[in-house]
């Protein structure tokens, strides 16, 4: 059982995160703390003079409320939104909070077996990985 589970989510055309928060439950320890955690890349500076004001505010405001409602029937959980590169951010949150378990779902879709973003945080977590195909 863990204390601090986090459960990386990425929005992407018809994903739910119903699979990994069930997981997460399930691994949790009485009072545990469960994070679903989006990560956000960074709009290139090239672009980011033709994003209407206030979208970033906006967009995040919209991934916590829905990731909010995602979790409800979760005890202990929490939303966050940070921005910069998947693997590298969920590392530097996993380092920051102390969390002792990592539920992640693997997104590919070709014949390999895990996606680069989880295969990443698999080989340099310095906690348990609980990776989803």
């Amino acid at each position: 059982m863990y204390h601090n589970i986090l459960v990386p989510i990425a929005y992407e055309p018809g994903f739910e995160a119903g699979r990994e928060i069930a997981i997460a439950k399930a691994l949790a320890a009485p009072g545990a703390r469960v994070t679903l955690l989006h990560v956000m890349e960074r709009v290139p500076f090239y672009a980011i003079d033709y994003m209407p004001d206030g979208w970033r505010e906006e967009l995040v405001a919209a991934i916590k409320a829905d990731m909010s409602a995602q979790s409800a029937d979760v005890p202990g959980a929490g939303v966050a939104v940070v921005e910069g590169n998947a693997g590298r951010a969920i590392l530097d949150w996993v380092d920051a909070e102390g969390a002792d378990c990592i539920v992640l779902a693997s997104h590919r879709t070709d014949s390999s077996l895990f996606g680069s973003t989880a295969s990443w945080v698999a080989r340099h977590a310095p906690c348990a990985v609980h990776l989803i195909r």
